[in-house]
């Protein structure tokens, strides 16, 4: 059951780049290859460091059968594991994989904040890179959204280290190793649903031969890099034109280039929100909120009074008066 030790020494120095070796990892599984090559791999390269926790979405009738099929495995890797179950008050009927997702996470932060673990590590791979690079490029995304997946990040909505070790990981080679340790994965329908767009975007990839999953990632990686690039200008940026007193910030934004401009009217914004819940700025959002300060225009979004001009000014807004 033991993947081949050529194996094990990549992943080690995959996870070993993100987390030290002496750190206690948290790994999500669902049962599917992706996830069972990913405890088998984590098993095998920290053996004692290692946690796992299965959310169960209670959606379908199998996903509980499911989430104890895990916990078999782990307990024949001597893997202590947890299943964590949603609980909904009402099953979510729109955006289904959104609100499994956001519940998924934070199930996994709780569960990760509680065992006291250094991160939790998805089993996300260079194929989900490549499709998460031909989604976003589909919705006109910018360079931030077209970086893709980071290999470190945080558990959307919480302060855990989220980890990814597999982004350099072919989703067949992951199969394989699942079918050479003899081990059974889930076959979860959703992945073959064609209402859900990374479903239609993963077939669409694998009938077109001139695109290459390898390449594709390749570009997410360089765009990250520019991405990194950006955010340290508008550090500059920040530095030379920007007074914040808590309370107020005033941005003097004088010729900085337009993504410049964004960067910092994001972070003006995520300084004093009072709305929103941290979640990020669509794109849309962001684009009328500058082009209401660029014409000298005031407006409200998320709680934040802006006003446009010379300098753009940032406070909290007003309480309105309930009704």
């Amino acid at each position: 059951m033991r993947p081949a030790p050529e194996l094990v020494d990549r992943f080690r120095s995959d996870l070993d780049a993100l987390v030290e070796p002496d750190e206690r990892v948290g790994v999500a599984v669902s049962g599917g290859p992706d996830s069972m090559a990913l405890l088998l791999l984590a098993a095998a390269a920290r053996p004692g460091f290692v946690e796992a926790a299965t959310v169960d979405h209670a959606l379908r009738p199998e996903s509980c059968g499911e989430a104890e099929m895990v916990a078999a495995m782990c307990e024949r890797l001597r893997v202590p594991h947890a299943i964590l179950t949603a609980e909904w008050a009402e099953p979510p009927a729109t955006a289904l994989q959104e609100r499994a997702r956001a519940e998924r996470y934070r199930l996994l932060a709780r569960w990760a904040a509680e065992r006291n673990l250094a991160a939790v590590a998805t089993a996300h791979h260079l194929d989900d890179q490549a499709e998460t690079l031909v989604m976003r490029l589909a919705r006109g995304a910018g360079v931030r959204g077209l970086a893709g997946m980071r290999a470190s990040a945080r558990v959307p909505g919480s302060d855990v280290p989220l980890i990814r070790p597999l982004l350099s990981w072919r989703r067949s080679e992951l199969e394989q190793l699942c079918l050479a340790a003899g081990v059974q994965a889930v076959a979860d329908p959703s992945n073959t649903d064609e209402q859900f767009e990374r479903v239609r975007i993963r077939r669409a990839l694998a009938e077109a031969e001139w695109l290459n999953s390898e390449s594709l990632a390749a570009s997410a990686a360089h765009l990250a890099e520019a991405d990194a690039a950006l955010n340290w200008t508008s550090d500059q940026e920040w530095r030379r034109a920007v007074t914040a007193n808590g309370t107020e910030i005033v941005y003097r934004p004088d010729s900085a280039p337009p993504e410049i401009r964004r960067r910092i009217v994001t972070r003006a914004l995520a300084a004093l929100a009072t709305e929103g819940d941290g979640a990020d700025l669509r794109g849309r959002e962001l684009d009328r909120l500058i082009a209401e300060l660029e014409s000298g225009r005031q407006t409200t979004l998320r709680g934040v009074l802006c006003s446009g001009g010379e300098e753009w000014r940032f406070v909290p807004a007003p309480h309105r008066a309930q009704r």
